[in-house]
């Protein structure tokens, strides 16, 4: 459940940063008096990243199933391209709350939301990141005591 709570707010930061980077992308906030202290919460925001996430579970598979030769002949770059359209999707399901204007909105909003999804996924240690940093351990020098040793 941690799991769960932990990509749910990775990814809300991830289309935060879209909304700001992207023109064409907005959400609706809702205003709350907090003991004197008016706040406005981006529920927009949040319930279209919790669909998102829903959407990326179960219908980014199947899209991704069914375009795979185009995935292959253009070597994963078309994942761009259906990462967009679940956006699309999110936007219509959502669409007074969470807007995205166009298909080309959509594609650099998803590139956006990828990359700080990966650099926020990377820190955290959240996910499967295919970034990962390794250390091996160094291979001890070798002496025979007879002489140079040359290593084949």
């Amino acid at each position: 459940m941690k799991q769960f709570f932990q990509r749910w707010l990775i990814n809300t930061l991830a289309v935060l940063v879209a909304a700001f980077v992207v023109r064409g992308v907005s959400y609706d906030s809702t205003l709350m008096d907090l003991n004197g202290f008016k706040v406005a919460i981006p529920t927009g925001l949040i319930v279209a990243a919790l669909l998102l996430g829903i959407l990326n579970a179960f219908l980014r598979p199947i899209l991704l199933l069914l375009s795979l030769p185009l995935l292959v002949f253009t070597l994963g770059l078309f994942t761009l391209v259906i990462n967009a359209v679940v956006l699309l999707i999110v936007s219509w399901l959502m669409q007074p709350h969470f807007v995205v204007e166009s298909f080309g909105t959509a594609f650099w909003a998803a590139l956006v939301i990828s990359i700080v999804s990966l650099v926020l996924n990377w820190i955290t240690g959240t996910g499967k990141s295919p970034v990962s940093v390794r250390k091996e351990a160094s291979t001890p020098p070798r002496d025979d005591g007879g002489g140079p040793v040359i290593d084949v």
